[in-house]
């Protein structure tokens, strides 16, 4: 695989379309939105399956999801008018500071 971190991100964005579909989809009662919800989530798993091939599973799921939650608060701040107060945007940016802090120093990283 000539690079783990081409499914990783494409596995996230994956993830954070599936979960913007479920926040439309209204607890599973619009067909569409569930239906593309299910689709962009299986695929998910797939690529993040395909990163697994070389990324460790803690770095690997430690991106996937602190890119995913920054990506989703970022959404549905701006797509879904939800307000982000300091404690949460400075919550969002330790996790970032975190997954940074592996990524440039851990050996785990697999560098």
């Amino acid at each position: 695989m000539a690079s783990p971190y081409l499914p990783l991100a494409m596995a996230i964005a994956l993830e954070v379309v599936g979960t913007s579909l479920l926040q439309r989809s209204q607890q599973f009662s619009r067909l569409w939105p569930t239906l593309g919800m299910a689709i962009c989530y299986l695929a998910s798993f797939y690529l993040l399956s395909l990163a697994l091939r070389v990324l460790p599973l803690g770095v690997a799921y430690a991106i996937w999801s602190a890119l995913g939650i920054v990506l989703v608060a970022l959404i549905g701040l701006f797509v879904f008018h939800q307000r982000l107060d300091l404690p949460a945007v400075i919550g969002l940016g330790l996790i970032v500071a975190g997954v940074i802090v592996v990524n440039l120093f851990s050996q785990t990283a697999g560098h």
